[in-house]
């Protein structure tokens, strides 16, 4: 996953944890506008997602955020 994608990944979780707390989930939609701007970013997330890493369609941010940072 691209580094640019990864930063906005971890800023969304943080965002999302620091409104709702610990508990909050989110999909990889989460990381993009309600307008698909970008469908070649759209894939790139959602394969790491759904392929890579066979998530879920809700997960935890922490888990997500902490994976993020952990590079995988």
């Amino acid at each position: 996953m691209r580094t640019s994608l990864r930063q906005k990944a971890t800023a969304v979780c943080d965002q999302k944890i620091a409104q709702k707390g610990d508990g909050v989930g989110l999909s990889f939609y989460a990381f993009f506008a309600n307008r698909n701007d970008d469908p070649a970013l759209l894939m790139e997330a959602a394969t790491w997602w759904i392929e890579t890493h066979k998530l879920d369609h809700f997960e935890k941010a922490v888990k997500i955020r902490q994976m993020m940072q952990d590079g995988l």
